[in-house]
């Protein structure tokens, strides 16, 4: 199946593509560790079903010297030992943000209170935008047919942003 549609190709979805990507980059400037959220982002996207942001989170994280086994136990980082307080809290929360149509509550009150408990006001300002923006990358992506497998690590960086361009040729 060929990508539907290039939105970098697009004079207007190139426009919107670079004030998503100055938004990317304001999340990767924050408090939060790199790697969570790389953590974060695999997660939602697991939930999401976008290849290619499986793709690239994963490769990010493997290319940063994470271990194999955190990579691939964050679909079912519930039963794992591997993960901190905090990232489990971070996890959580993205979880019950991404999965809001399948608990009308969205991030319940429990949760809240555990990522308030490991995170400061930036960095928790920065966990919340993470959420929203790898969703809606993942809907770019997932909407235009964009498929996993092709992600060169370091594309994110190269390019001068967080998320990668949002294109028929490779792009998130």
């Amino acid at each position: 199946m060929e990508p539907r549609f290039d939105l970098n190709a697009n004079e207007l979805g190139a426009k919107i593509g670079k004030r998503f990507a100055n938004t990317s980059m304001a999340i990767l400037q924050s408090p939060l560790p790199k790697s969570l959220i790389e953590l974060v982002e695999l997660r939602v996207s697991q939930i999401n079903g976008c290849g290619f942001c499986v793709d690239a989170h994963a490769k990010e994280l493997a290319a940063a010297g994470e271990p194999a086994v955190r990579i691939n136990l964050v679909a079912a980082w519930r039963e794992s030992t591997v993960f901190t307080d905090a990232e489990r809290a971070a996890l959580a929360f993205a979880e019950e943000g991404t999965r809001m149509a399948d608990a009308a509550h969205g991030v319940c009150d429990d949760t809240w209170a555990l990522a308030r408990k490991h995170f400061d006001d930036d960095q928790l300002a920065a966990l919340v935008y993470l959420v929203a923006m790898i969703n809606a990358a993942n809907r770019l992506a997932v909407i235009t047919r964009i498929k996993g497998g092709s992600y060169q690590v370091g594309a994110f960086e190269a390019a001068g942003i967080k998320e990668p361009e949002i294109s028929g040729a490779g792009g998130h």
